[in-house]
């Protein structure tokens, strides 16, 4: 097995200069059904930075660009135009060296053996991985106890609901101690104890061997509870990079509390939100993204009978069509 790639915590690891990866599609037109060339740019000229150890939120739109981001960064596809590198390395160059010490956990697409039980996909890939036998064990135990796989391992993948599968796939995407792990979509399938134990992993993973995370998710939560930087990519352009409460602010974005009272009542009268929708017994209510849940749950709770109540964060897309709304407004 290749030496670990040596960078320091907090210097750059993975970084893109004037990246654009551009497709050639032929669309047929006209009643002779001629096709015609067109090019699809879907990624347009990227440029950022990542530290080693740093975990970054990549977020946006379906068809935004950020899969195809992720697939420039572990070699499945060249740019167009631009530099890439990940730890000096340019993954399109030497992408069998640079898979020693990546993972990837591509959303609906699995890297485990369908119609073998999970001990048996992970089994191979320690043979795959020329993983030493003492730190395979170690990765393995340690990932089927946080990740709760115990019970799995004897089960075949195609067997696995999404959750479970998506579970299986994290664990084997960091067998072999990979410097960088790129998620796509790590919650989807989960509960919401799933998901709080998927996301415990991941920050101790972060904290306890610097792994770089670059993280694309639609849930928002995600994000809050992992990093503290995000990226926002729309039409293949970088449309913002900073902290998640900076994009709230840019796009107005709102955060949703509803409430499920004892009886129906007028509208809730709490101060930072206020009532958009009734419905019997329960009421929405509408306060900033920014601002902390906490005083506005407890000034509710206080004020009236409550049978429940959720949080209910705001949608990527909206925050995203606002912010080129007003950039509009200002052209």
């Amino acid at each position: 097995m290749e030496t670990p790639i040596e960078t320091a915590i907090g210097t750059p690891f993975i970084e893109l200069t004037d990246v654009q990866k551009v497709f050639d599609v032929r669309r047929k037109t006209g009643r002779l059904l001629r096709r015609e060339r067109h090019q699809v740019r879907a990624v347009d000229g990227i440029t950022f930075t990542v530290p080693r150890g740093e975990m970054v939120g990549y977020i946006g739109p379906n068809g935004a660009g950020k899969s195809t981001t992720i697939k420039m960064l572990t070699g499945i596809l060249s740019p167009s135009h631009g530099t890439l590198r990940v730890a000096g390395i340019d993954p399109s160059r030497e992408r069998t060296r640079l898979a020693q010490h990546i993972g990837v956990v591509f959303g609906q697409r699995t890297t485990l053996w369908w119609d073998l039980p999970l001990i048996d996909s992970y089994q191979l890939m320690r043979r795959m991985y020329r993983i030493p036998d003492a730190r395979f064990r170690a990765n393995l135990d340690r990932c089927v106890e946080l990740l709760d796989l115990s019970a799995l391992l004897p089960v075949p993948v195609r067997q696995l609901s999404l959750g479970q599968r998506m579970r299986g796939d994290i664990a084997a995407a960091l067998l072999h101690d990979p410097a960088v792990l790129y998620l796509d979509e790590p919650t989807i399938g989960l509960d919401v104890v799933s998901k709080a134990k998927v996301r415990g992993f991941l920050r101790d993973l972060n904290a306890e061997a610097g792994t770089t995370v670059l993280l694309t998710t639609h849930d928002l939560q995600d994000i809050e509870h992992l990093c503290k930087r995000v990226m926002v990519i729309d039409h293949g352009r970088l449309m913002y990079d900073g902290e998640l409460a900076g994009l709230h602010e840019i796009g107005e974005s709102e955060r949703t509390l509803v409430v499920d009272l004892e009886e129906e009542l007028p509208p809730i009268a709490v101060d930072g939100a206020r009532v958009v929708r009734t419905e019997g017994p329960r009421q929405w209510l509408a306060f900033p993204a920014s601002a902390s849940a906490a005083p506005l749950v407890t000034a509710v709770a206080s004020a009236y009978p409550l049978v429940d109540l959720s949080v209910r964060e705001p949608d990527i897309e909206a925050v995203i069509a606002k912010m080129y709304a007003d950039r509009a407004t200002l052209g």
